[in-house]
């Protein structure tokens, strides 16, 4: 395994994360699935709040957080960054959640989340979202008065829209506790980051962690099924089978396929890590497999890269 700094909070995460909204509520496999990506040199484990109404979060807390009270052990526990979300509330009288990213629900909701992970101090806390209309600088603040009271080592933001993220580097840059990482959905299929927001992270000198590296598995070998005319975002089921056919060439093989999707995501210099989920063992070991390969060449991103048209962002708020 590889490890890379997170932005400038001089944390060390592994390029390979596991993203662990794919455990479930079988605590006994979610179990197998954690230790497997810990003894596979996993040390960045993202859930959130909204998983499960806070389950999510009570089994990696269950499996990690009890141990990160001993350090100096030497082992993987001793190395394991906790990363949860913020932002989201369910309704107390019915299905669904509300968007809400005040300061009084971050700063309440920290302390459930605290409790649920068996944790004294959250390693990586994310707002869950984010839009123009939101009162960001009133969301800033909050973090950083987290972050000033020792209940958070960092802060970040998960958000597609560049003019979010734009937004809320700008207000960190100017405060005592900076906006550390920047989580986006980025694959072959979905380049959309690269017009931007990559960008801006980079300027900022934010992490960067990816989700949606396999593009709900048609990366990983899923057939492109559905509608023609949208089997994933704007493309076709011919332009998805198309990408599938030059990934597949790259990898080898349809076992290696998620693998050379994961190796593209972290070929782009702004990539801190890549959060992968992982819903069985042998989804954790085909994910971790790409953080041993060798780097893709630019010979093969670039055919990568034309064998599917660049999609771009309609909305920014």
């Amino acid at each position: 395994m590889t490890f890379r700094a997170l932005g400038k909070s001089g944390i060390q995460v592994s390029a390979v994360a596991l993203g662990c909204m794919s455990l479930g509520t079988d605590r006994v496999r979610a179990r197998r699935i954690l230790e497997r990506a810990l003894e596979l040199g996993v040390t960045l484990f993202d859930t959130a709040d909204l998983y499960d109404h806070g389950v999510n979060e009570e089994i990696v807390g269950e499996v990690l957080g009890g141990a990160r009270g001993v350090r100096g052990a030497g082992d993987a526990r001793d190395r394991v960054v906790i990363a949860t979300k913020v932002g989201n509330r369910w309704r107390a009288n019915g299905p669904g959640w509300d968007w809400d990213p005040s300061a009084a629900w971050i700063l309440q909701e920290v302390h459930e989340s605290l409790r649920r992970l068996k944790l004294d101090c959250i390693d990586l806390y994310q707002l869950h979202g984010g839009t123009m209309d939101d009162p960001a600088e009133e969301t800033v603040r909050a973090f950083e008065r987290l972050q000033h009271e020792g209940s958070i080592r960092a802060w970040g933001i998960s958000s597609i829209r560049p003019n979010v993220v734009r937004r809320f580097a700008a207000l960190a840059d100017n405060g005592a506790a900076r906006l550390t990482s920047e989580m986006v959905q980025y694959s072959m299929l979905d380049r959309r980051p690269e017009e931007e927001i990559l960008q801006t992270a980079a300027h900022a000198g934010l992490g960067v962690l990816v989700r949606g590296s396999v593009a709900n598995g048609l990366l990983a070998g899923k057939p492109p099924l559905g509608k023609p005319a949208a089997a994933y975002l704007e493309l076709s089921a011919a332009e998805v089978q198309a990408a599938q056919d030059s990934l597949r060439s790259v990898a080898g093989s349809d076992q290696a396929m998620s693998a050379a999707a994961i190796r593209y995501c972290l070929s782009h210099p702004a990539v801190t890590a890549v959060v992968a989920g992982a819903s069985s063992v042998s989804q954790v070991e085909a994910n971790v497999a790409a953080a041993s390969a060798p780097p893709l060449t630019e010979a093969e991103i670039g055919a990568l890269r034309a064998s599917v048209r660049a999609l771009k962002y309609t909305n920014h708020r």
